[in-house]
């Protein structure tokens, strides 16, 4: 059986997902639950800091898992897009709010 190695530049945009796509990610979900526990009523203090800590724990899981799944289309799909989904969803709610 004969493998063939990824290469250079499907290597260099495997980490660029991972690294990359995983802060758009994150950034989009910190953006939503900070903007969903305003919207509950929770205080903005403790709305941050348990948005960044939780996002902090999805920075860590998201950069793995960009590294399992086969398609890096999927990985970059996944990633920004559901980063861009989230972010929008957050100012939709934050508009609402003022």
């Amino acid at each position: 059986m004969i493998t063939q190695h990824p290469s250079r530049l499907h290597i260099t945009s495997r980490v660029a997902a991972s690294l990359l796509g995983s802060y758009a990610f994150v950034w989009g979900f910190v953006s939503l639950v900070s903007a969903s526990s305003l919207w509950a009523g929770v205080p903005y203090d403790d709305a941050m800091q348990l948005s960044s800590w939780l996002g902090m724990l999805l920075f860590v899981a998201s950069v793995c898992g960009a590294f399992t799944v086969t398609s890096l289309a999927r990985v970059w799909a996944v990633l920004a897009g559901g980063g861009a989904l989230m972010t929008g969803a957050a100012w939709l709610l934050l508009r609402g709010l003022s």
